[in-house]
């Protein structure tokens, strides 16, 4: 009996039991001829030890599935998932490959965060300001509106396509909060500290937009999936229908206005002492967004992109960040409320239980919060849960592999400097960020534009785009030829369990780039960054 179901490739229409359940063509693979290959990867989940069987059945496919464009869409599928209780994992692991946390000359960290800053400012919506130094950008999507004509503009574009989701937008403007809260010091240290405030104020300034106190309304995703991904062009020359979608007191959405309450709360200390006012107002916006997401408890209504499994996490992570804001004890306790003592699987855009027992930890420091802090990174070791790529990588998921580990990595250095796992924890995630800075056996940087050896064709329509009036559609996303533009900064999904990438922009598993994937890394490097400052760096090795 299955207590989840996931698919990719497919759509979840239904469940009708534990046993049975529904599935549904997803529209970008169009309509199977006879003799075509169908590929459907589905992910089953027990709450024991039983191993899942499943018997599938293929009914009326000609009749049912439904055609659009000629190609795959930038969508990844929810890879990860709320993940049942399970037991504490050992605290010792078996030997296994894993790159040095340095091989060679030191890569240099500072060149790397401001390019990732740069690389947000690429996926900048809306009117761009007049300072904007990605000169192949210009202002697009500037009529975004909600239902009632409410401005929604301005944002991040999610990754290669043009549409905001918010949940993810979110997420990595907490990550990347998380970094500057914690490390401020590497972006004084390399002089980006104007350019990170003026980048995470980008997507606070477009949360503020989409929530309406009053109204109690927050608009969660500006665009739409199916025909953004028929578009492959400029962002600039867009001309598709832009729908708003929200939640209200009748629509509930705990998840995606948790975690943008999280954003909202950090972003007004992390602007405390820059801007008094602006961090009162985010502060007023995250309170009153938390309360909604409170009082309406639920998951958003958002099922074939970015589809939540839950909202405790987000509500955790929330309330301890407005704990701190405003010293408020109920905040903790509500913290309390939502907290798990549950082994996390990974840090995404959709699960942050780790996120909340490290911050409670941080509150509480009790041997209890350790110990779960401990067993996560413990799994992530080799012989742990986590497999390993013959090269060393950490290797969580297939897709957007590297942004698992990225994420891991800044969380551990944020552990060690927490007191937990010390040394071990800035090794690991020193080796897992070098690698992917090209401290691996291609030397092969999957940041672009950083080393002379990097992506060519990530899967990212504006970049690809030819400077106008040159047309830019399909036969660009078809040719060869390099990116036209070097999307300075942005992490690719990463290699496969082999650590062989394809530098192919259909292989969007290989080399898609997001907003999501960026955040957790750029975070790390800010935190390496502090370590070599202080000397702390762990020592190179081979």
């Amino acid at each position: 009996m299955f207590y989840l179901l996931k698919t990719w490739n497919s759509l979840l229409e239904r469940k009708v039991d534990n046993r049975n359940f529904i599935l549904r063509n997803n529209f970008f693979n169009g309509t199977p001829q006879p003799g075509t290959k169908i590929c459907c990867v589905i992910e089953g989940r027990t709450k024991n030890s039983i191993k899942p069987e499943a018997v599938v059945f293929l009914s009326d496919t000609a009749i049912t599935a439904t055609t659009t464009s000629r190609r795959p869409p930038t969508r990844r599928r929810p890879t990860t998932t709320r993940r049942p209780t399970r037991t504490k994992r050992p605290t010792t692991v078996k030997p296994a490959p894993m790159p040095p946390a340095s091989s060679g000359n030191t890569p240099n960290y500072a060149e790397v965060l401001g390019k990732s800053i740069l690389f947000y400012e690429a996926q900048r919506s809306g009117v761009l300001p007049k300072d904007n130094r990605v000169k192949w950008r210009g202002d697009s999507a500037v009529h975004d509106q909600g239902l009632r004509g409410e401005d929604l503009s301005g944002g991040w574009y999610d990754a290669a396509d043009y549409v905001k989701f918010n949940l993810p937008m979110a997420s990595a403007t907490t990550m990347l909060l998380w970094g500057l809260y914690t490390f401020k010091d590497a972006y004084t240290l390399t002089n980006e500290l104007d350019n990170m405030y003026k980048s995470v104020k980008w997507p606070l300034d477009y949360f503020l937009k989409c929530w309406n106190p009053k109204t109690q309304e927050y608009y969660y995703q500006v665009g739409s999936g199916k025909l953004d991904h028929n578009y492959w062009g400029r962002p600039e020359d867009m001309h598709m229908r832009r729908p708003a979608m929200k939640v209200d007191r009748h629509t509930p959405g705990s998840d995606v206005a948790g975690e943008t309450a999280t954003s909202l709360a950090l972003g007004s200390i992390v602007f405390r002492q820059k801007d008094r006012a602006y961090s009162d107002k985010l502060l007023l916006a995250a309170k009153s967004l938390y309360k909604f997401a409170k009082e309406v408890p639920g998951k958003y209504p958002l099922k074939d992109y970015y589809d939540s499994s839950g909202y405790k996490d987000e509500l955790c992570t929330a309330a301890i960040w407005l704990y701190r804001a405003t010293k408020d004890s109920n905040y903790l306790k509500d913290a309390d409320l939502y907290y798990t003592d549950e082994l996390a699987w990974a840090q995404d855009w959709d699960d942050k239980i780790i996120a909340c027992q490290m911050l409670m930890y941080e509150e509480k420091r009790t041997r209890r919060h350790a110990q779960v802090v401990k067993d996560f990174f413990t799994s992530w070791r080799p012989g742990g849960d986590v497999p390993y790529t013959p090269g060393g990588l950490a290797y969580r998921n297939k897709w957007g592999s590297l942004r698992y580990d990225a994420n891991t990595a800044f969380l551990a250095l944020i552990a060690a400097e927490d007191g937990l796992m010390v040394d071990d924890n800035r090794k690991w995630a020193a080796g897992q960020i070098n690698y992917m800075l090209g401290k691996n056996k291609e030397n092969f940087s999957y940041v672009i534009g950083y080393t002379n050896n990097y992506p060519l064709h990530p899967h990212h329509a504006s970049s690809s785009c030819p400077n106008p009036p040159a047309t830019c559609d399909w036969d660009v996303f078809d040719s060869t030829k390099p990116n036209t533009h070097i999307l300075y900064g942005a992490l690719v999904g990463g290699p496969n369990t082999h650590d062989h990438y394809i530098d192919k922009r259909d292989e969007y598993e290989y080399s898609e780039v997001t907003c999501d994937y960026n955040a957790g890394f750029q975070s790390a490097i800010a935190g390496l960054i502090k370590l070599q400052h202080d000397n702390k760096l762990p020592p190179i090795v081979g």
